[in-house]
């Protein structure tokens, strides 16, 4: 009984269902929240475009952050470990300015 009061119905349209490709995230916040701008960013190119945008509180990124490890740590158990981030591409939070709202 349990199991059906913890269940939730969660729609994904089509034009969500297709995703977006990114290669570079920019995280940001301020004390009500965490923006990370997901960024395309093609070899060779100086300039990238920011693909989607997802505004948090701080308590969901936390618990982003604790899904998405624990999802990477599934993915090596199944797969095997991953390669360390590629060298010359700038890190995940590059440019991460301290922002206040």
């Amino acid at each position: 009984m349990e199991n059906e009061e913890n269940q939730m119905n969660i729609e994904l349209s089509e034009d969500i269902a297709l995703g977006v490709y990114s290669n570079l995230a920019v995280i940001t916040h301020s004390p009500a929240e965490v923006v990370c701008d997901f960024i395309q960013l093609m070899p060779g190119m100086p300039k990238g475009k920011v693909r989607s945008r997802v505004l948090m509180t701080p308590q969901n990124a936390k618990r982003f952050m604790q899904a998405l490890s624990d999802n990477i740590a599934k993915y090596e158990q199944q797969f095997g470990a991953l390669d360390e981030p590629v060298t010359g591409m700038p890190p995940m939070n590059f440019g991460t300015p301290n922002t206040m709202a």
